[in-house]
């Protein structure tokens, strides 16, 4: 391992003074400035992960799609954006993250047709910067162009901690740096952590704040988005006078977390129909603090999920504080029951305690009743697909 220079290191130690910390994924050069950044003591105050997509299969599942070119700027912030969330989800609240996304095609040992070249990106709350360099062939070494490669990756660490005095880039006549930049999509900031939710009206437009209070809120998967979830919200605004907004949580307490694209698809089930709110809370406790005084929409069997200890650690005692959070942001439950087996289950089949049954009201099962289920829904359609 190569060590970095004294101007390098002395970065370095700059990098790992700020609070800023980072996810590094990198495919076909890059290694180095991990190493470099391991090198210098305090490196655990900066690097939350670090992953290398060496194999094809492996750039592909990160990226989310088959790039014509690997090395290119597509895939760096692909692989920056995806580094980014991940940070969000790894590092402790509040702290400022970033991620750092890498591909290049260096000198192997065996020919190569194409050219030498390399992509970063680094991507934080403000955007993605991206920088790319075609190397001139044949005059560096393996080594030499890693550690060119990983230059640039430091330097765009450095970047996103606000740091200056960068280290100059030892490039030869003929290469010349181009550099490119973006906002961050809203959707990528949410799912990093950067807030708590965005709006996104019916016409595409976008909102985001601190708090929404007094809202009557639908939340669910909404894969897909079917006519039960449209009968709900009409019945629903109809019983509480007041229009419904329907919420997709990005993260869920019993299922895995959506990924970005996942999230834009089902987003665009609401265009020109009605507006959905994305938070990145999984809890209704955690909802209630973000959108008090607020009336949360639900189906009979996720209230059954609400009432298990064990999505509160095992603990009742956890499960009835979240109630009296629940209940102190003046929130309250309107269910909807469902059909199980050929029959309709309510809420009066459910055994909710005692000191929390006044937070929920049913929906009379003469205004709503549904006999299909979103997982109905998309057996149906693989089954068509046959």
């Amino acid at each position: 391992m190569s060590l970095p220079d004294p101007q390098l290191a002395d970065l370095i130690t700059a990098i790992h003074q700020t609070p800023r910390m980072v996810v590094l994924e990198f495919a076909g050069a890059g290694a180095q400035a991990l190493a470099w950044l391991h090198s210098i003591g305090g490196s655990s105050r900066t690097i939350l992960e670090a992953v290398d997509h060496y194999a094809a299969a492996s750039l592909i599942e990160a990226v989310g799609f088959s790039p014509e070119r690997f090395t290119s700027a597509e895939v760096a912030r692909g692989l920056a954006t995806r580094a980014y969330i991940r940070a969000g989800q790894l590092a402790p609240e509040g702290t400022p993250v970033a991620g750092i996304g890498c591909t290049a095609t260096i000198a192997t040992d065996r020919l190569k047709w194409g050219d030498h070249r390399c992509c970063v990106t680094a991507c934080d709350e403000r955007g993605l910067a991206t920088v790319s360099l075609t190397l001139t062939k044949g005059a560096r070494t393996r080594q030499q162009e890693e550690e060119l490669v990983s230059l640039l990756i430091v330097r765009a660490v450095a970047s996103t901690c606000g740091l200056e005095n960068l280290p100059p880039l030892p490039l030869l006549p003929g290469e010349q740096l181009r550099e490119a930049f973006q906002p961050t999509d809203l959707l990528v900031r949410l799912l990093a952590g950067d807030m708590a939710w965005v709006a996104v009206l019916p016409d595409g437009r976008e909102v985001v704040g601190e708090t929404w209070p007094g809202l009557a809120l639908l939340s669910g998967a909404f894969n897909p988005l079917h006519d039960g979830h449209r009968l709900l919200a009409r019945v629903a605004g109809d019983l509480l006078g007041q229009e419904v907004y329907f919420e997709l949580p990005l993260i869920n307490a019993d299922k895995a977390p959506i990924s970005p694209q996942e999230a834009r698809r089902r987003t665009a089930q609401f265009a020109g129909y009605a507006p959905v709110i994305l938070t990145r809370l999984p809890l209704f406790s955690q909802k209630a603090q973000i959108f008090p005084h607020s009336v949360f929409i639900l189906g009979v069997d996720t209230v059954e999920r609400l009432v298990q200890p064990r999505f509160y650690h095992n603990s009742p005692a956890e499960m009835l504080a979240s109630f009296q959070t629940i209940r102190a942001a003046g929130c309250r439950f309107l269910v909807a029951g469902r059909v199980r087996d050929g029959r309709f289950i309510t809420l009066k089949d459910v055994p909710l305690p005692e000191s929390v049954r006044d937070l929920f009201d049913e929906i009379p099962e003469d205004r709503f009743r549904v006999d299909i289920s979103s997982t109905q829904l998309r057996e149906r359609g693989r089954a068509a697909e046959r």
